[in-house]
């Protein structure tokens, strides 16, 4: 079943469904897989999202970037029952950034408050538990630089 709700889709993008998008922002000529949920993220013009990814509130996605098969975005450093909550800042909620050209592989997990640098590769699995800089190539559990590009 189809649903997109308060969100803005650019022109001569594809979504496949199922899928769900909520209170987001995805550009132009994108591919969005079946099986994905993006709620409250940014997503930049030519990103490729695979299917059954999920892109949470907090996550700004730059242009041209490659997000492989389950991939997963976290957004709380300290998760808690929401009735617990007293706003979203205390609840530890900190933004996460893709830069534009970076890939990241299948099955990553990416924990909040991290920048994934411009021209990146994030390797099949990791888990990017800090930022990892420009032009590099980096993998692992915690994810660290290998190699530059």
């Amino acid at each position: 079943m189809e649903k997109i709700k308060n969100s803005k889709v650019g022109n001569g993008t594809k979504i496949y469904f199922p899928t769900n998008i909520y209170d987001s922002l995805i550009g132009e000529n994108c591919l969005i897989g079946a099986f994905v949920e993006i709620g409250g993220a940014e997503i930049g013009n030519n990103c490729k999202v695979h299917p059954f990814s999920y892109i949470c509130k907090y996550v700004t996605i730059e242009d041209y970037v490659f997000i492989a098969q389950g991939v997963m975005f976290t957004n709380a450093k300290y998760p808690q029952v929401p009735s617990q909550w007293h706003d979203e800042i205390e609840a530890g909620n900190v933004a996460t950034v893709v830069k534009k050209g970076a890939s990241i592989g299948a099955n990553s997990t990416i924990l909040p408050g991290v920048t994934i640098g411009e021209n990146t590769t994030i390797g099949a699995g990791s888990v990017v538990t800090k930022s990892i800089p420009a032009n590099v190539v980096a993998s692992g559990n915690p994810c660290e630089v290998k190699r530059e590009k």
